[in-house]
């Protein structure tokens, strides 16, 4: 989806609303769709020019909040869009795709969720045990982990390294045959 800049809505919306065409003749003459044109006016008009700029910040909402408009969603006969006005949420696809969420998972599809990459494996609790432990068994165990983690490391770096030296080659070659291009067009 194309990112417009504040000025451009700003622009396309006073023109609707000095009355110089329908959102479908603006939204032409601008190349914008005529449902984008809608949102900023509807937008500019509930929220002010301050919706009309990029937000920086994603808004976090409650999982409360989300079931009550859920609940507005299903005991009302509003579109996704009307409720979104009603309630000041700023486009109504979240709406949407809490419902969508709702229905396939249910309300706890709608708490919160972790952010980040599943720890694979908990380094420290692995040393806690085996520190913890007199076993030469355990101590062997964690020198083993330590070599293996240090020939994954030195292998990994070697292989970035292999793969920067073939993209500085091919861009050597690329620009080699781009010079021996033009010098054969200028000799023709």
């Amino acid at each position: 989806m194309a990112k417009y800049s504040f000025e451009f809505k700003l622009k396309v919306v006073q023109e609707f609303l000095n009355s110089h065409g329908s959102m479908r003749s603006i939204g032409r003459k601008y190349g914008v769709h005529h449902t984008d044109v809608q949102k900023w006016v509807n937008n500019y008009k509930r929220f002010g020019e301050d919706s009309l700029r990029r937000s920086r910040q994603n808004q976090v909402y409650t999982t409360e909040f989300k079931l009550h408009v859920i609940e507005l969603y299903l005991s009302s006969e509003l579109s996704y869009r009307q409720l979104a006005m009603q309630i000041g949420i700023p486009n109504p696809a979240i709406i949407a795709r809490w419902m969508n969420e709702y229905r396939a998972a249910g309300p706890k599809a709608l708490m919160p969720k972790k952010k980040g990459r599943k720890r694979t494996m908990d380094t420290e609790k692995i040393i806690q045990e085996i520190n913890g432990g007199d076993s030469d068994e355990q101590k062997e165990l964690l020198k083993q982990l330590q070599e293996e983690n240090l020939k994954l490391r030195i292998e990994n770096a070697f292989l970035k390294e292999v793969r920067r030296l073939r993209l500085e080659e091919e861009a050597l070659q690329r620009k080699q045959r781009e010079s021996s291009t033009a010098s054969e067009e200028n000799s023709n």
